[in-house]
């Protein structure tokens, strides 16, 4: 899919969706977002599943959901955090030939958060969503919606994923290595 569809509104200073060495105890948190954020919080991504990397993982589309962390920049830092995270990610531009990753526009659901319209759970009353029906900035019940940036694997890198990638349980990526140990690069 392309960075965002022809006709959509501009994206201006959107957060960030990270699921990797970029999630907060990584090794790339605090090299790169330290001090650069002024919020950090739980988020999912819907219609995605997640791939072992070689020490990192690439997140694709697909049938699953994918776990991980909406980040907010800093007043004043925006374009700094932009371009550090584009070098990080190897995004030369949207379609490269030689982009890694791909920066797009997704929704992200933000669990726990009940969005514009919707009732408590167990109780619709007028003027609420029917069940399966999703206005702007809704998802499941319990959740709100808010588009962000995501970095998702580019096209040749999908290809091999998709046939002989080890796609990872619940789209949770850990390390496995204990909070506070050594750090691997």
């Amino acid at each position: 899919m392309s960075t965002l569809d022809p006709g959509s509104p501009p994206t201006g200073e959107l957060p960030f969706f990270v699921y990797g060495t970029l999630l907060p105890g990584e090794p790339n948190h605090d090299l790169f977002l330290r001090g650069r954020t002024s919020g950090e919080r739980a988020a999912v991504l819907p219609r995605a599943l997640l791939y072992e990397g070689p020490g990192y993982p690439y997140a694709i589309d697909g049938h699953g959901r994918v776990h991980g962390t909406l980040l907010t920049a800093a007043p004043g830092v925006y374009g700094e955090l932009l371009g550090l995270l584009d070098h990080l990610e190897e995004y030369l531009g949207p379609g490269h030939p030689r982009n890694l990753y791909e920066r797009v526009v997704r929704e992200v659901e933000l669990p726990g958060e009940r969005g514009p319209g919707q009732a408590e759970p167990g109780n619709s009353g007028p003027g609420q969503a029917e069940a399966g029906e999703r206005g702007p900035g809704q998802a499941e019940a319990g959740k709100t919606t808010t588009r962000a940036w995501v970095y998702l694997a580019a096209a040749a890198v999908t290809r091999s994923l998709r046939t002989g990638g080890s796609l990872i349980a619940e789209g949770r990526w850990v390390t496995g290595r204990p909070p506070g140990g050594p750090r691997t690069p």
